[in-house]
């Protein structure tokens, strides 16, 4: 049986079409901008195809930069958000299951302290957070940058949820056959949890990635200044010109890897979101 896909269809996908080029046509410009020279930029109209300076503009925006090559901010950027992705997601995993699965006084006081640090960001306790960093030497190295963010609620939360939904046969099951409650952890509920992991890896790993506030607050050495610290640096103050080519370029490279997060792993995130089979 053929559907009939009538003129409601047709519209469906022509306003998905003009709404994903309207989204993106800004990155075009900015893509064609990373490849043309200065001139071309700065003095309109721009043009819309790419140039013949893509190799050279990339190769300097790789190179060089304000403080720190931008090579060495993009992998600070990754180790921090890796760090921050990894770290929230065992410590959130570790503390829905001992809320979920432990018996013990104030279990659910707990979980809503836990909760309640969703109204405290950090940029509410940037300054008790920082002088803490500081007073155990946390500045300008890659723990002063990921230690103080791993904690989740956002992520605990989710896990306690999904563990309540685990049918507490398995609990059981696994106690007859002498299984103890890490091996449980490990074998029954981590390889169940493995779609939700997935999800929330691709949220926290961009949340890692754009983070301004804190990396620009807890480092003083240009060596561990992150790319989107770099990116800002890089526009100039006073009447001293903007070297266009090279931020286009930088701008181009620091979404790379968020992109490639989410495609790599958009199969694992759509089921971690929409699908209740995990």
């Amino acid at each position: 049986m053929v559907e009939s896909r009538g003129f409601g269809y047709w519209l469906t996908h022509l306003g998905l079409i003009v709404g994903v080029l309207f989204i993106f046509f800004p990155i075009w410009l900015a893509f064609v901008a990373s490849t043309v020279e200065q001139q071309q930029i700065v003095h309109p109209p721009m043009p819309l195809l790419p140039g013949d300076k893509l190799i050279d503009n990339y190769a300097r925006a790789l190179s060089s930069g304000v403080n720190a090559p931008v090579g060495r901010m993009l992998l600070n950027s990754a180790i921090m958000a890796l760090g921050i992705a990894l770290g929230k997601i065992a410590i959130s995993l570790i503390s829905a299951f001992a809320i979920v699965y432990f018996r013990f006084p104030g279990r659910k006081v707990f979980f809503w302290l836990i909760f309640l640090t969703l109204m405290l960001p950090v940029e509410v306790r940037i300054v008790p957070t920082y002088e803490v960093a500081a007073s155990f030497g946390l500045l300008n190295s890659y723990g002063g940058l990921i230690f103080p963010l791993i904690a989740s609620a956002t992520a605990t939360f989710l896990f306690r949820q999904f563990f309540m939904t685990v049918p507490d046969e398995l609990a059981e099951a696994a106690r007859v056959d002498g299984a103890r409650p890490m091996r449980f952890f490990l074998d029954i509920l981590l390889p169940m949890s493995r779609t939700n992991i997935a999800a929330l890896f691709v949220i926290l790993f961009i949340y890692g990635w754009n983070q301004y506030l804190w990396p620009l607050l807890i480092t003083t050495d240009p060596e561990m200044n992150t790319i989107v610290m770099g990116i800002k640096q890089m526009f100039p103050s006073g009447d001293d010109t903007a070297d266009w080519p090279v931020i286009m370029a930088a701008s181009i490279l620091a979404m790379l890897p968020p992109i490639a997060v989410v495609i790599g792993m958009q199969q694992f995130f759509i089921r971690g979101l929409v699908d209740s089979e995990k």
